[in-house]
């Protein structure tokens, strides 16, 4: 595949260039490439241009460049296989095929990097910083690089490379991993998920919101979610929660889904009659304020919904998992007290009956310790962070 050529940064000429390195194996390394480009243009406006790009898609040689086209079937259908690709044999089988391609790529990434000409470069994903130290130790001049870690718990080693200029994590369990894997203490960083900014910013009162989104007033919600892509056993969990949330025909809850870009799934549930209140969206761009609107959320343990959550202050019931890098997330929710595990949509319905009627208390002393827990500013202390490294050059 040919190198595509750098940008077109003739109205930019006197901003930094910083060059985001990311693939669609999971939304969410584009959620925090995303969500750091925004954090760059609203603290420094002006002062950077920024390109991201699918360096795993676009660059990389066979088989690497396949990886985003199977993560879906991977993932969802065969977890076996990318559990055992992801982690098999103590990680031996998937740092051997990453530095097998890495060798093989190395003058495409060279390449890339020579025509993009960055003042920087951000790695959020693992399969980047092998095939990146390769290629950078090619080229004429240095370019300071940096790793932002977008797994919470669960960090696979190849995250972890020594020769990077700093590399930014979300947690103490992948503060030690990184130690672990040989990562020098004073280029390691701890400031938490890069999320969006929005919810860096307070909402409005919950009454006010739920004016505004027309939900009930004085009904506990319950918020479920199914991704970016609306996967997941959405529509059952959403069935069993309304019946036993309906209470015989005196609702003791409400109940808001985000459908994601699953237009099918979300016609599907529009078209019923709900027995409670409920309010069924597609892809959505204000989630800071249903979160802030609801009492708790139904998600799988995909790391950024859950750092979004613990910001809400929202009680967590994880409902699935990605076998390999979601693993370690779902004890970081129970260990944490912030949450339960099941997979069962009954039983999930049952968590979400409890904490809305006897456990009431319950729910909110583990809103409590979510909001404790929670990181709103862990992006601009990122982009801050990055922004004094290049200074320093």
């Amino acid at each position: 595949m040919p190198v595509v050529a750098g940008p077109a940064r003739s109205n930019a000429r006197d901003m930094q260039h910083i060059l985001i390195l990311m693939s669609d194996t999971g939304g969410g390394h584009r959620a925090s490439a995303q969500a750091l480009k925004a954090g760059f243009d609203e603290r420094y406006p002006r002062r950077f241009h920024i390109d991201i790009i699918d360096l795993l898609s676009d660059y990389l040689a066979w088989p690497l460049n396949q990886v985003p086209k199977a993560y879906p079937f991977l993932s969802n259908d065969a977890p076996w296989l990318w559990k055992l690709l992801y982690g098999g044999g103590g990680h031996r089988l998937s740092r051997v095929l990453a530095r097998l391609g890495g060798r093989m790529s190395v003058k495409r990434v060279g390449a890339c990097f020579d025509a993009f000409q960055p003042d920087l470069i951000i790695s959020v994903h693992p399969l980047m910083q092998h095939v990146s130290m390769l290629a950078l130790a090619r080229l004429a001049r240095r370019i300071p690089y940096v790793t932002v870690v977008t797994d919470l718990s669960t960090c696979h080693p190849l995250w972890f490379h020594p020769a990077v200029d700093a590399t930014y994590v979300a947690s103490d369990h992948s503060c030690a991993l990184a130690r672990q894997a040989g990562l020098d203490a004073s280029r390691l960083h701890l400031f938490g998920l890069p999320i969006r900014p929005a919810f860096a910013r307070p909402t409005r009162a919950r009454p006010e919101l739920r004016r505004s989104l027309e939900m009930d007033q004085e009904l506990p919600a319950v918020l479920l979610v199914g991704g970016g892509e609306g996967v997941g056993p959405v529509e059952e969990i959403a069935t069993q929660v309304a019946l036993r949330l309906a209470n015989g025909g005196a609702p003791v809850g409400q109940l808001v889904v985000i459908c994601g870009r699953n237009k099918a799934m979300r016609e599907r549930l529009a078209a019923r009659r709900w027995p409670v209140p409920a309010f069924i969206n597609g892809f959505v761009d204000n989630m800071p304020e249903w979160m802030a609107a609801c009492d708790c959320i139904v998600t799988k343990a995909g790391p950024g919904t859950i750092a979004e959550a613990l910001i809400s202050g929202l009680p967590i019931i994880l409902s699935g998992f990605i076998p390999g890098q979601e693993e370690g997330n779902v004890p970081y929710v129970l260990d944490n007290g912030v949450g339960e595990y099941c997979a069962d949509p009954a039983g999930i319905a049952a968590i979400v009956a409890r904490w809305f009627g006897e456990e009431r208390a319950h729910l909110d002393a583990m809103a409590a310790k979510a909001r404790a827990m929670g990181h709103p500013q862990a992006t601009f202390q990122i982009v801050d962070s990055i922004v004094a490294l290049l200074e320093a050059e």
